[in-house]
């Protein structure tokens, strides 16, 4: 009954001599998506540097014991200079330097790429979860419901979002042992909440406005002729036909996501300093121009993190004009 249903594309292929009727062939909506997606090559590459990424973060201790056999976090004081320089860059033993206590940069870059992955897509999930109930429970009910989602959306929306992550960090610092009675602890936790307490009312309006709409739609009013609860239009029906927006959304949410954690990580807040994180590696570099002696210290978290963004944005562009009915296909 839902409408996601209804978008099967049926061909007709040419009789041959002889032949009766044609042939009939269906495409459901997914084979559309599919054969959509696979003809954009820009989306499939940087779906193909996701997976490799993905697939680095999840291996990096690995990687680093075949290739240094050491950890993020190992100093070693003898590459450095007498005034605490990186005295080794770029080099077979060290693909990416050393930073100022010789840490491999190498090593830090892949260990950076678990912290802001996992924190993007944990924050991430937690901010669309959140924002597709409310939105979903505004937009379906009205009234009273959608005046308080909405206004609830509007002041979120109206804070200082940075500034505000930065005193949140601050009051929930180590000093402070955690938040709500220890809850929510210093490092990844804290960073996670911060940025999901932040995003969800982003989805929350997008699918507030598009519940509006398929509410009035006729396949809803014949559930309700039918008799199905609310709970039951809002699962059968509503859900399925927000699964577009949804899903472009959510990857276009999770640069956003990862660009949030490197700049409070670059401002020394949430993220431990034994953590490794690519906003931190960029601080690092920053702090005193290091990156003027030391220009591989900054190179390598700043081409991630653009590569890393850009990536999830492409994959975004193309899976919404893939999963858009009003293209070809």
């Amino acid at each position: 009954m839902s409408q996601v249903g209804m978008d099967t594309v049926v061909e007709s292929a040419a009789p041959e001599a002889g032949e009766p009727s044609a042939q009939i062939l269906g495409r459901s909506p997914w084979e559309l998506f599919w054969r959509r997606f696979r003809s954009d090559r820009v989306a499939l590459v940087a779906l193909a540097f996701i997976v490799f990424l993905v697939l680095i973060a999840i291996a990096a201790p690995v990687i680093a014991d075949h290739v240094n056999h050491h950890g993020p976090n190992q100093l070693n004081t003898d590459l450095t200079t007498a005034i605490g320089l990186p005295a080794v860059g770029p080099s077979k033993a060290y693909w990416f330097g050393v930073d100022t206590v010789g840490r491999d940069v190498f090593v830090r870059t892949m260990y950076g790429a678990r912290t802001s992955l996992l924190v993007a897509f944990i924050a991430t999930g937690l901010s669309v979860v959140l924002g597709t109930i409310l939105g979903t429970l505004a937009g379906f009910f009205g009234g009273w419901v959608d005046t308080v989602v909405s206004r609830v959306i509007d002041i979120v929306l109206s804070l200082p979002i940075l500034l505000l992550a930065i005193g949140i960090a601050a009051a929930c610092s180590i000093t402070a042992k955690g938040c709500f009675g220890g809850l929510i602890q210093p490092g990844i936790s804290l960073v996670v909440a911060i940025i999901a307490l932040f995003s969800w009312p982003y989805i929350g309006r997008i699918v507030r406005g598009q519940v509006l709409s398929l509410r009035e739609k006729e396949f809803v009013e014949a559930a309700r002729a039918q008799g199905f609860t609310s709970a039951g239009i809002m699962f059968r029906e509503i859900l399925p036909n927000l699964a577009a927006p949804i899903i472009v959304y959510t990857t276009l949410i999770v640069p956003s996501n990862i660009i949030f954690e490197a700049s409070l990580s670059f401002l020394g807040v949430g993220i431990p300093p034994t953590t490794p994180s690519w906003g931190r590696m960029i601080s690092d570099a920053a702090n005193g121009q290091l990156y003027t002696a030391a220009w591989w210290m900054l190179l390598a978290p700043g081409i991630a993190l653009v590569l890393t963004t850009l990536a999830f944005n492409l994959v975004g562009d193309g899976l919404r004009d893939a999963l858009d009915p009003r293209m070809g296909g």
